[in-house]
């Protein structure tokens, strides 16, 4: 049943579409597996929603493909060397606030236009601080790192200087300010800040060109089923090859395979596609037809963890559930080896990642001992405590097979010690929309982070970033881990501007964070981009600033 209403909502969608448009020699579909719940750069942080943003809209500075920081709108990225950044007193600091900050320096590129003609101006940074700091605005999980941006000045129309309450050396990478088409959006976040969530354009006016300023604009979009982009008439860049861009979401990943056979959509990309086992099953059997690229990613697949459920607070439950999970059986039957186990957020393509990380083996006798430990008793093969059985709800994104592949694997192997999983699956937008930044799940829930070079844990692992009522949900610690160490380290880790220093913090941090497991590390993901082979100029990242970041370089081959 739900492989045919993935399939008829799919045929639905494409009924809205243009025939001629899609199969025109100026036009591209991509099919994905997920839909975003909202556009809204500073509301969510889905890879789906922040995919569609690499075509329509682009922030001040980010990282390129080869893992460097760049200006998209800025003349030149700040730093203390050039500088358009430096370490600056803070006379008004309150107590227990760090006495020095950071100022930066931002000036924006000549000939910046939003989509319907208006200007980006310096005003566009400021109101997006405006809103990125407002604890009224509900959804936004970076609230408590932004509010590091204590303050932008505009200096005039092209140039603000903006100030951090500390010394960080995420300065210019983490706290790159985006930008808000203050024209359109002020209004609307002025007359109701609290309801600016459900107000704003982003979910009222999708297609209202005002709203972007990359290379696309949204031209037509479908909640659940399809956006379609447009060549955006006042983007001054390189002029995108392609006329229109339809991404057609199809969360099915056998669907989605069956779309691009039939010709219904031309490209899966590898930040919302084909999972790796499936990408290798296709290569041997189309690769003569399409071509396949599977390359690493700084992604990180594992299992959130509900640090509210009481089982689950026990540090000792959680190494029994590694212990008795056999990773390497997983990923050898499932990825043929290619994904390597995890031990801890920090990816091994990064500078940062430190190898020597304890690791747990697979030890059923091990879990077993630790399960006796915590103050369970095995019962007719189920772990019992006070009279409550270790029963633990596994969620994970409805319809993607692999994962449903890993989520058996793993009640399997749990049973044999003891430990019951039940499955509660939901649709992607729902999942990562107020399931997860609400908190709602109750034991497990498998997802992936992506991260950008030497991205600082904060917003996952701090316990200033636990989602709450209160901090308008907030933050991306969904767990609720909360450990002054891992604060300390984090903290110790922002504040040093010194990379060669910052490696000894490093190691620690990853350290704790396997001992500790505020997650259950699964494995690193690769990325599995299937192209036909007359598309060209596709350049996969591997970090958070997505191949779609560079969509005016993809073109029909001759």
């Amino acid at each position: 049943m739900k492989l045919n209403k993935t399939l008829l909502a799919t045929f639905c969608s494409a009924a809205l579409l243009s025939t001629s448009a899609i199969s025109a020699e100026d036009s591209l579909t991509i099919g994905v597996s997920q839909y975003p719940a909202t556009l809204h750069p500073a509301i969510d942080s889905a890879v789906a929603r922040d995919y569609i943003r690499g075509f329509t809209q682009r922030d001040s500075i980010g990282f390129d493909q080869n893992w460097q920081l760049t200006c998209y709108l800025c003349e030149q990225v700040p730093t203390f060397e050039n500088g358009l950044a430096s370490i600056i007193d803070r006379p008004d600091a309150k107590p227990g606030e760090s006495q020095q900050g950071i100022k930066m320096t931002i000036r924006l590129k000549k000939d910046l236009f939003w989509g319907d003609g208006t200007p980006v101006t310096s005003q566009d940074l400021a109101f997006w601080h405006q809103v990125a700091t407002s604890s009224d605005v509900q959804g936004n999980p970076e609230l408590s790192l932004v509010r590091q941006i204590e303050r932008m000045d505009v200096i005039d129309d092209r140039t603000v200087d903006m100030y951090i309450d500390r010394i960080t050396y995420e300065y210019n990478s983490s706290l790159r300010p985006k930008i808000l088409p203050r024209h359109l959006e002020e209004p609307i976040f002025k007359a109701n800040p609290k309801e600016y969530h459900l107000k704003t354009k982003y979910v009222t006016d999708q297609t209202n060109p005002g709203l972007y300023n990359g290379p696309y604009i949204i031209e037509q979009a479908k909640q659940g089923q399809f956006v379609k982009l447009a060549s955006n008439p006042y983007w001054k860049g390189k002029a995108p090859h392609f006329e229109n861009i339809t991404i057609k979401t199809i969360t099915d990943t056998q669907a989605l395979q069956a779309n691009l056979l039939s010709g219904d959509i031309d490209y899966i990309p590898g930040e919302l596609g084909l999972t790796l086992d499936q990408a290798l099953q296709f290569d041997k059997r189309y690769g003569s037809k399409f071509n396949v690229d599977i390359r690493p990613a700084a992604l990180y697949e594992h299992l959130d963890i509900q640090l509210d459920n009481p089982h689950l607070s026990d540090v000792r439950v959680r190494q029994a559930l590694l212990y008795g999970l056999d990773r390497e059986l997983l990923t050898q039957k499932l990825f043929q080896g290619k994904q390597p186990v995890a031990t801890t957020s920090v990816n091994p393509l990064d500078s940062t990642f430190d190898p020597n990380t304890p690791f747990y083996n697979y030890d059923p006798e091990k879990a077993k001992q630790l399960l006796k430990e915590a103050g369970y008793k095995l019962v007719n093969g189920v772990q019992m405590k006070n009279g409550q059985p270790l029963e633990l709800e596994f969620m994970t994104t409805a319809g993607n097979k692999t994962r449903e592949l890993v989520q058996q694997f793993a009640q399997g192997q749990w049973k044999k010690v003891g430990i019951k999983v039940v499955i509660n699956n939901q649709p992607a937008r729902v999942y990562f929309g107020a399931t997860l930044n609400e908190r709602k799940h109750k034991g497990l829930a498998m997802f992936a982070w992506s991260s950008s070079p030497e991205g600082l844990p904060n917003t996952v692992l701090h316990s200033e970033h636990i989602p709450s009522k209160e901090n308008g949900w907030s933050g991306q610690n969904y767990a609720g881990y909360s450990n002054a160490k891992m604060d300390g380290l984090i903290d110790q880790l922002e504040a040093e501007v010194d990379a060669e220093k910052r490696k000894a913090l490093w190691k620690s941090l990853q350290n704790l964070y396997a001992t500790d497991l505020p997650a259950l590390p699964l494995y690193y993901r690769s990325e599995s981009y299937i192209y036909p082979k007359w598309l060209v100029g596709v350049e996969p990242t591997g970090h958070q600033y997505y191949s779609s970041f560079w969509a005016e370089n993809w073109a029909r081959a001759n």
